[in-house]
């Protein structure tokens, strides 16, 4: 069957496009239309086709209507009366930026996300098909399908998964090209102004694909690439995909230094997925099954090593130096230390529970589960940490990563659900059984302050500068609040700490402390005057009621984690530390 589609910017003033398919070599009575429930990299059950309107269908060469039926939220049943030809048509509403739900049609720009709004044809997703984009004629195209025609433009995709991992975009953007390794790798920025100064985003993005490269030890596995940048005033989201990746950020981001840090990070973990998960991926995540949940039990390596690669991309590249990159791994620390839930489900667990929960927490979330993006990076970090020990820095989790790409990615091999530990042990030369059953399939704590002293390090909660000692310590409620029109409303509260222990409850507004009345803008000047230990009176509204919780205030979790060298380190743990965070080891400062 031949499949060609056309994509028309019919309205772009009420965010409407008008797509048609024409199929030709049908052989079938009736053939089903199907769009996606979801698209890869986002793991997450999504409606798409609730924008999808108007479908109509008719045989070629005599245009005569045919009977179409919708029998499902994304599937269209088409009666074929024996027509080898089917004309198709609809309107999509397309007013989505976002990676996921990418279908954006404005009077100065279109960005599409194919998997959003072109359905395959069940039975034919190994087929190739073409593109057709009909839009101003003084608009450019980027996209990293194969061109067929450049006027109109047209392009062609081997098969469904292809075309759904290549996003298209179209307007006017500024388009830079870098060629790190002889390799070009453009830089489409979309949307008007942005603080970037294109010779250091040049520079960076190139610093960012050789270390990548260096990380891996192979030369890139494609012949270009493209970063689609959309620069907006929303948050932040990036999407991988096989050649290219799209990123949505803010367009001020750029500076100061460490708004700017924050997006080479998304840079280097959306271009890193290009290896670990684009390539280097488990079986059952490709062919895909578009219409459910693709299970694995390794998204947190397939995310969470991710994260932790690209911070070490950052480190390798010089974008963070030595410190920096040990305050971003403090960091993380404390994010995973804050979670109740973080040793309630293994890793494998919550690499499961990514359908329903990562992109959809609720209130108990945080109690009962743990992020495979944080977890998982602190594991990888840990599991790095071990080898390194282990080995007397011989080998390393970098190790265990070129022997994935050399055994599997590069050579287009899926990794069984049961094979990555059998792969450590085979790349290092351990056995790291202990370690995968008590941190990825067990829920023990991690003894990251023991895992650190393998590099000569020191981590604790960060001691208080000389300005900070004389400031007040604010009594902790234990619990995260939102602005509710000037309201503190509970979001969260979280086990083991006071509001969850006394019986605060998401949902609550709190209005007073000791009958005085608090805001959202004045709570934590309020609670500097009620320091740990202080019985405090709480008056809430629980769903339209006054309600009072006493609870005793406690003390705030530490603001910040820190690594500090050790006075004495063996030498070993010397190596160790150079090995990883590639530099020299430099002692704690004798204080004066």
């Amino acid at each position: 069957m031949e499949i060609a589609y056309v994509v028309r910017a019919a309205t772009p003033t009420e965010h409407r496009a008008r797509v048609s398919i024409d199929l030709d070599g049908v052989s079938s009575r009736t053939l089903d239309l199907v769009l996606p429930s979801w698209v890869p990299g986002f793991y997450t059950i999504f409606n798409f086709s609730r924008g999808v309107r108007d479908l109509t269908t008719r045989r070629e060469p005599d245009g005569a209507s045919l009977s179409t039926e919708r029998v499902g939220k994304a599937r269209w049943r088409i009666s074929t009366e024996g027509a080898s030809r089917v004309h198709v048509e609809y309107t999509v509403y397309a007013h989505q930026l976002g990676t996921t739900e990418g279908f954006d049609l404005t009077p100065q720009h279109m960005f599409l996300n194919p998997g959003v709004c072109l359905p395959y044809v069940d039975g034919h997703l190994a087929e190739p098909a073409t593109v057709a984009l009909d839009v101003p004629a003084d608009w450019m195209v980027i996209t990293e399908l194969e061109e067929v025609r450049r006027v109109p433009p047209q392009y062609r995709a081997r098969n469904y998964d292809e075309l759904v991992d290549s996003p298209i975009d179209a307007g006017r953007p500024v388009v830079l090209t870098v060629r790190p390794k002889g390799i070009p790798h453009r830089i489409s920025l979309c949307g008007d102004g942005g603080n970037y100064d294109t010779r250091t985003l040049e520079e960076d993005i190139s610093k960012i694909v050789e270390a990548s490269v260096a990380l891996v030890g192979d030369s890139p596995p494609i012949p270009r690439f493209t970063f689609f940048l959309h620069l907006t005033s929303g948050p932040e989201d990036g999407l991988e995909h096989a050649f290219s990746t799209s990123i949505v950020t803010d367009r001020n981001c750029f500076r100061p230094a460490e708004s700017y840090r924050n997006f080479l990070y998304l840079a280097a973990h959306e271009y890193f997925h290009l290896y670990n998960v684009k390539r280097i991926r488990p079986k059952v995540l490709g062919p895909f099954d578009y219409t459910r949940e693709n299970y694995t039990r390794l998204l947190w390596w397939m995310e969470g090593a991710t994260r932790y690669f690209s911070y070490l991309v950052l480190r390798r590249a010089g974008v963070f130096t030595a410190e920096q990159y040990l305050e971003q791994c403090a960091r993380t620390i404390k994010e995973y230390l804050e979670t109740p839930g973080r040793n309630r489900i293994s890793l494998e667990e919550s690499s499961i529970l990514a359908w329903i929960e990562y992109e959809q927490p609720f209130e108990e979330t945080p109690n009962q589960s743990v992020s495979y993006y944080t977890k998982g990076d602190l594991v990888s970090m840990c599991l790095d940490l071990e080898i390194r020990h282990q080995s007397e820095a011989r080998s390393s989790l970098e190790t265990v990563l070129r022997l994935l790409w050399n055994e599997y990615g590069k050579v287009g091999r899926g990794l069984e659900e049961d094979e990555l530990l059998p792969v450590v042990n085979r790349a290092t030369g351990l056995d790291l059984h202990s370690f995968f059953d008590r941190y990825v399939r067990g829920t023990e704590e991690l003894d990251l302050a023991a895992f650190a002293r393998y590099a000569g390090l020191v981590l604790a909660p960060k001691a208080k500068g000389p300005d900070e000692k004389h400031e007040p310590e604010p009594g902790d409620l234990g619990v995260a609040v939102e602005d509710a029109g000037g309201l503190a409303r509970v979001r969260y509260s979280f086990a083991g700490r006071p509001g969850h222990t006394a019986g605060l409850t998401p949902g609550d507004e709190i209005i007073a402390i000791n009958d005085v009345k608090v805001t959202y803008a004045n709570l934590d000047k309020t609670l500097e005057k009620c320091p740990a230990g202080t019985l405090v009176d709480l008056t809430v509204f629980r769903r339209g009621y006054l309600h009072r919780v006493p609870l005793v205030t406690g003390a705030l979790p530490p603001r910040k984690y820190a690594f500090t060298p050790m006075d004495s380190p063996s030498e070993p743990a010397r190596k160790v530390y150079e090995s990883w965070i590639g530099t020299k080891w430099v002692p704690r400062p004798t204080p004066p």
